[in-house]
């Protein structure tokens, strides 16, 4: 993978303006088990939602994806981590949430959020390694 800070930039600005527009949605459905979790997780809203989308930056970003869904390999999926605090919903403690982003913006500039949840795994960030 070849990509500039500017090209990330750039996605970025596009993706905070339809978050701002309120042209973006986060995937919840049974296959996004992971990020129905967060909710139930912590106490998290869509205000809180758009704060940590609006938040990125290009240091955040860690790889582009080939989306593998049938007739949507063409899509190019982002993906970003994000350490959040967030309130327990069950307790009274805040604690570090390192959060895994997947991002997939359409042609339209409509944002699909596909995987906003806890990470499993450690993320590398692109821009860490490359200068």
């Amino acid at each position: 993978m070849n990509v500039s800070k500017l090209q990330v930039i750039q996605y970025l600005s596009e993706v905070k303006e339809a978050v701002r527009n309120g042209r973006y949605r986060i995937d919840r459905n049974f296959n996004r088990q992971d990020n129905v979790n967060l909710f139930l997780d912590y106490v998290i809203d869509e205000a809180k939602t758009q704060e940590i989308l609006l938040s990125l930056d290009v240091m955040d970003f860690s790889t582009i994806l080939k989306n593998e869904h049938k007739g949507y390999e063409h899509e190019r999926l982002y993906v970003f981590g994000k350490d959040v605090i967030l309130l327990e919903r069950y307790g009274v403690t805040e604690k570090s949430v390192p959060l895994y982003i997947k991002i997939n913006k359409l042609d339209n500039q409509f944002v699909i959020v596909i995987s906003f949840h806890e990470q499993k795994y450690p993320l590398t960030y692109y821009f860490d390694s490359v200068e």
